[in-house]
């Protein structure tokens, strides 16, 4: 990313139920940076990322609750606005 002060990050295990999240996160953020690491996965944009409930919903086939991802994150960089639809990272 250009601008590191700028850029917020999220970093999910890298295992079959963090699979479609992460999927839905390039998806949904066709701009973001991501970077498979032994065990993980890191992604990154530029002021802003996003995991959409519907899209998660979509790549795994059933019901997903946003509160999910959290069973699988390992770190993340930015202001977290969460709600039954979302999972949003950024900097105001």
């Amino acid at each position: 990313m250009s601008d590191k002060k700028n850029t917020v990050f999220l970093i999910l295990q890298d295992n079959e139920d963090a699979r479609p999240i992460i999927e839905a996160v390039e998806l949904d953020n066709p701009k973001a940076n991501i970077q498979h690491q032994p065990g993980m996965v890191r992604m990154e944009g530029a002021g802003k990322l996003v995991v959409n409930r519907e899209t998660v919903e979509e790549q795994i086939g059933r019901d997903w609750d946003v509160q999910e991802l959290h069973l699988n994150l390992v770190s993340l960089a930015g202001n977290v606005d969460e709600d039954e639809d979302k999972f949003e990272l950024s900097w105001h």
